[in-house]
């Protein structure tokens, strides 16, 4: 059996252009995602600098725009200072984030670095946790300033004379959280960031300034936080941050599979208390949105190494299924719907921490399922997208209501002349036949049907089976003049890329 779905993609049907920045990602100073992840001196892959070229070519391949660093809660007890100048000079510290002891073997200066060699721009993040005002603005010194002042000269010194010219920049990280080292109220924090965001545009202008949102759409202050933080700091920044993650530890793989209507709803209403902020000020600025950390993350009921204060313990090293992948791709797929407000996403983190990439120290690299509906996305998603009208039976699981077997969008990217529609089948057991109406475009033609399926959901990729669930191109999508058909296995993830000839 199956059943039956329809879409209808209309060419002036545009909801918004893709900020590419919608694809980022995330590395933190927390488990092996800095050291043994992207930084491994004497793995028999890594250059003159410690770099692992194995992980390096398996991000390269994602084309991430834009990787926030350092953090996350490393952020909020960060000495920018100790992680710059000779490294036979730099301290290790205690870091309270993770109860772990930080070598300062990466920093600035040296995750610039390895960004231009992944093909990123860098988000940075100031701590607004232990410190303030001073060191931010003398962070953007160091990093932007061309020269002439004791911070941009201290940079030169260091071997760089050039600037990083970091233009994005995050004022904290989590703020309302109480795990969070200087934790703060609404107040607080609204105030000590929209200071600090006016020194730091003093220095540098031409920043992107995000403001931190509530650490969650759970959190106690949720909505209120949001409204008093933009009150206090709506004409000094440009971004609000939203933060997520889903999980199915019930083992409840339909209401699973639903969670991304959780991300809808949680956008529109950050969207919401955006604008009233908006319209209580009069004002014309709009602020955009960055979810700036999202993902499946099964493990976050642990936190911090067992054993304190080791270097890099193994953390979070979640084992993604194929049912995990499918939420990832809900997930894309809601970013995209919503790219006429969400214009810089980073799916956290991205390599060993619940990562699509794994490494063994010392040894090989392997992509976990989650890497593919996320390098399918990043390379297929740029464009436009159109608002598709869809029709889908649905279902109800313990926490949704109305939720569609068919989760999708499409995406016009004009410069290539191509069309690709991203689509979920949620249903468990049923393939499910798709009808798709292009016909605004005139006649297409299928590139290619990518296809992510297996017949265990709990199926992964493992260090000793890395192959276990691989995309494949035998998609049965076949095109008539502007319309499409296409049969999406059950529990599936789908990749149907179109040529436009008429």
């Amino acid at each position: 059996m199956s059943i039956q779905s329809k879409m209808i993609v209309d060419k002036d049907f545009k909801l918004a252009e893709v900020d590419p920045r919608l694809y980022g990602s995330f590395i933190e100073h927390l488990g092996r995602a800095v050291y043994g992840g992207i930084y491994e001196p004497g793995h028999p892959t890594a250059d003159a600098n410690g770099f692992r070229g194995d992980a390096l070519q398996a991000i390269k391949a994602l084309r991430v725009p834009i990787i926030r660093y350092p953090g996350g809660n490393f952020v909020s007890g960060y000495n920018w200072e100790d992680g710059v100048g000779p490294k036979d000079e730099r301290k290790r510290s205690l870091e309270l984030a993770w109860w772990v002891t930080e070598t300062n073997q990466v920093g600035t200066n040296e995750f610039a670095d390895w960004a231009k060699l992944a093909g990123s721009e860098v988000m940075m993040a100031v701590n607004l946790g232990t410190r303030g005002i001073d060191a931010a603005r003398n962070l953007v010194e160091y990093c932007n300033h061309p020269s002439g002042s004791y911070w941009s000269d201290l940079r030169i010194s260091h071997g760089y004379k050039a600037p990083h010219n970091f233009r994005t920049w995050c004022l904290g990280n989590e703020m309302d959280g109480p795990w969070q080292i200087g934790a703060k109220t609404a107040v607080e924090y609204g105030r000590l960031a929209n200071e600090t965001a006016k020194a730091m545009r003093w220095v540098d202008p031409s920043l992107e300034l995000v403001a931190c949102g509530s650490s969650g759409s759970n959190m106690s202050t949720f909505a209120e936080w949001e409204a008093t933080v933009l009150d206090l700091t709506y004409d000094n920044v440009d971004f609000l941050s939203l933060h997520t993650y889903y999980n199915n530890n019930d083992g409840d793989t339909a209401n699973f599979l639903a969670q991304s209507l959780d991300m809808d709803q949680f956008i529109d209403s950050v969207a919401a208390v955006c604008d009233y902020i908006k319209a209580k000020k009069k004002s014309k600025k709009k602020i955009y949105l960055s979810l700036d950390e999202w993902n499946v993350w099964k493990s976050q009921g642990s936190s911090r190494a067992e054993q304190h204060w080791q270097i890099a313990p193994p953390e979070f090293e979640d084992v993604y299924t194929l049912e995990d992948a499918l939420v990832v791709g809900c997930c894309l797929i809601s970013l995209l719907k919503h790219a006429d407000r969400v214009k810089m996403a980073c799916i956290a983190q991205l390599i060993n921490v619940i990562a699509p990439i794994m490494t063994e120290d010392g040894g090989p690299l392997w992509l976990q399922t989650t890497y593919y509906p996320y390098m399918h996305a990043s390379i297929y998603g740029r464009g436009t997208v159109l608002h598709p009208l869809i029709t889908s039976a649905k279902y109800d699981s313990k926490d949704f209501t109305d939720v569609p077997y068919l989760e999708a969008v499409s995406v016009y990217n004009e410069e290539l002349n191509e069309v690709t529609v991203f689509a979920v089948n949620r249903h468990l057991s049923e393939g499910m036949e798709l009808a798709v109406d292009l016909r605004s475009f005139g006649a297409v033609e299928v590139i290619q049907h990518t296809v992510l399926e297996h017949e265990d959901l709990q199926a992964a990729n493992t260090r000793s089976n890395p192959s276990n669930v691989l995309p494949h191109n035998r998609g049965t999508a076949a095109a008539d003049g502007g319309r499409v058909s296409a049969m999406l296995p059950a529990a599936s993830w789908n990749v149907i890329r179109l040529r436009v000839n008429g």
